[in-house]
């Protein structure tokens, strides 16, 4: 059975986030990090592994733990800056430096604009990395006319 991680990190965006989980396939194991005050919202879902994200010894803090991959959606500036400066003081930040030290599939889907240019320092050495960077932009061509259209469209793109 596939398994993927799924963070969310920041206050907006977060419907994203719980849209790009409810679109995996049901056959996927899936295990979510999210900040503490999103905890209550999470723990209705019967078919996601959800982890304390102050619990830094947690299974996905492991190499051993085999993953498919890992996305962050929404992804913060400050999580953003933290995985590309090696900061792993939390259960999100070290699961993220587990999977680019045992390159695998990363994708973080900056939430916030404009970008700084210390933003997109931190994206061009993580792209550096091969760590795939998606932010949520709108695809015009799409022709969507709905907030919810408009991420149905992306998180289309990041499955």
């Amino acid at each position: 059975m596939k398994k993927i991680i799924v963070g969310i990190s920041g206050a907006s965006g977060v419907e994203l986030g719980l849209k790009f989980l409810h679109a995996l396939p049901l056959e996927i194991e899936k295990y979510l990090i999210v900040p503490e005050h999103a905890k209550i919202v999470f723990e209705k879902e019967s078919n996601i592994t959800l982890l304390d994200n102050e619990n830094i010894g947690a299974i996905t803090a492991s190499g051993s733990f085999k993953t498919d991959a890992m996305v962050i959606v929404p992804c913060s500036m400050n999580t953003l800056a933290k995985i590309a400066h090696g900061i792993a003081d939390n259960l999100l930040t070290r699961s993220a430096a587990v999977m680019i030290k045992e390159k695998r599939p990363l994708l973080l889907a900056p939430r916030e604009m404009p970008f700084s240019a210390i933003a997109l320092e931190n994206m061009l050495k993580l792209s550096t990395l091969g760590i795939h960077i998606a932010p949520p932009i709108l695809g015009y061509y799409a022709q969507t006319d709905t907030l919810d259209a408009m991420e149905n469209f992306f998180n289309w793109k990041m499955v």
